[in-house]
């Protein structure tokens, strides 16, 4: 069931709209039939009690010998009258409120003294809808069949004079429940509702899309540009307190980058101070093991400088051939005697900073010819990323070590021991770059022996 749910905002938003309408739709059909039935019952008997009036009047008001050509005149195959000596034996009880409701209405439109009494009585009709006339069944037309269901009206007037004037005729009881005007109204409303339904909830989330891709871009580029401060106020306010976070992290980072390649640089001073002491202890093996820790903390200076002057420098970017880049890092290699390969490729272009992504991708064959014994560089280009994979021959990396390797200054104690020459930053700076340029470094250890590292980068 959660399946069919939608995830985005808009599909939820838009779901529990079109379920309101679904609901108010089902209601008011549901009060507009019950309203309907009401009407047409009323209607109904009214032009039925007032028909009855109307001939009652006229009978009473007429000669005598008018009364037959009258009532014969009067009566047709839906509502049937007659006139007889003696009162109608009726098939239906004259207690139920309508039946009082009618002979109410019926004594309130005659004159006094036109008649006697007046009995009235309604009938559910089991049936097929048909008219009482002393007992006897009339069939109505296809156009009475039509209008619903039916009660049978049954009336009896004594007139002032004696005789009885009958009428057998049918009350509606319902109209049709659904029409085709009705079904064309509903859903011409839904239809509106609904376009205007999907245009205000995309209008509500669409702001909220902008400031996914700010944060994006911002994970990206520290120094992407701020979001515009535009639309409804609740998102000019979340757009004020985005622009707010990146100033405020952007200032983080530039104070950390700055202190430390401050602490970097001040360290130069007192190292070399170390070094001038170092040379004038006279024990030679004393000597040579200060003297190499020196060197060993000097170059852990200096690449943090460069760690940190890499961070805060951002090189302008430009479109170039990510594959000859790529061959050009292989050559000059292969050209100083190391072990690598790359596969051939066709050309991908991509919009990069050529430096540091030189300078990653070196760091990245490097590693796996010193730790592997042999890279193997290949390059494929896939729907909206290019993949640089680089496959090395060595004894891989424990699965739990795979993500913490990036850390700055971390090293793994048996494979990326000092011992190398490394210091634990080519894989923090490789993925810093990487990361700068919208993409990711994948470690994985292969299934037939080795490592491989991937760069997916954005095309």
């Amino acid at each position: 069931m959660s399946r069919l749910f939608p995830r985005s905002l808009f599909g939820q938003t838009l779901l529990i709209l079109l379920a309101g309408l679904a609901v108010s739709h089902a209601i008011g059909a549901w009060l507009y039939t019950a309203d309907r039935e009401e009407a047409v019952r009323a209607i109904g008997g009214l032009a039925l009690a007032q028909r009855v009036a109307n001939v009652t009047q006229l009978v009473a008001t007429a000669p005598a010998e008018w009364r037959e050509r009258i009532v014969a005149s009067s009566s047709d195959p839906s509502f049937r009258v007659s006139l007889s000596a003696q009162p109608p034996a009726f098939s239906a009880g004259t207690d139920d409120p309508a039946s009082q409701a009618i002979g109410d209405f019926l004594a309130g439109r005659l004159p006094d003294g036109t008649v006697r009494q007046i009995r009235v009585a309604v009938s559910a009709m089991a049936g097929p809808p048909y008219a009482m006339a002393h007992g006897h069944p009339m069939r109505m037309g296809p156009m009475m069949h039509a209008a619903g269901a039916w009660r049978g009206l049954e009336v009896a007037v004594q007139l002032a004079g004696g005789p009885w004037l009958s009428f057998a005729s049918l009350l509606p009881e319902t109209g049709p429940a659904v029409s085709r005007q009705f079904v064309l109204s509903m859903a011409v409303m839904a239809a509106i509702i609904l376009a205007v339904s999907i245009w205000a909830v995309r209008r509500v989330t669409a702001p909220l899309g902008t400031i996914a891709e700010a944060a994006e871009r911002l994970g990206k580029d520290i120094t992407a540009k701020p979001l515009a401060e535009i639309g409804t106020v609740e998102m000019r306010q979340a757009a004020t307190a985005f622009n707010g976070m990146q100033a405020r992290l952007r200032r983080f980072v530039d104070d950390r980058t700055r202190m430390l390649a401050a602490i970097s640089h001040d360290l130069r001073t007192p190292l070399t101070s170390l070094r001038l002491r170092a040379e004038d202890v006279e024990n030679a093996g004393e000597r040579e093991r200060m003297l190499a820790a020196i060197d060993e903390m000097t170059v852990m200076v200096e690449a943090t400088l460069a760690f940190a002057r890499d961070e805060a420098a951002a090189a302008p970017r430009r479109k170039i051939d990510v594959t000859a880049l790529v061959a050009s890092i292989v050559d000059d290699m292969a050209s100083d005697g190391r072990a690598v390969t790359m596969a051939a490729a066709p050309s991908v272009i991509c919009e990069c900073e050529p430096g540091a992504l030189k300078r990653a991708l070196s760091n990245l064959i490097d590693n796996a010819v010193k730790y592997g014994k042999i890279a193997h560089v290949s390059i494929q280009a896939l729907p909206g990323t290019i993949d640089i994979a680089i496959d090395d021959e060595g004894p891989g990396i424990p699965p739990e070590e795979l993500t913490r390797v990036f850390q700055p200054f971390y090293r793994l104690e048996e494979s990326r021991s000092r011992d190398t020459g490394g210091i634990g930053l080519g894989l923090a700076i490789a993925l810093s770059v990487v990361q700068a340029h919208g993409g990711e470094i994948a470690l994985a250890n292969r299934p037939d022996g080795g490592l491989r590292a991937t760069v997916s980068l954005p095309v």
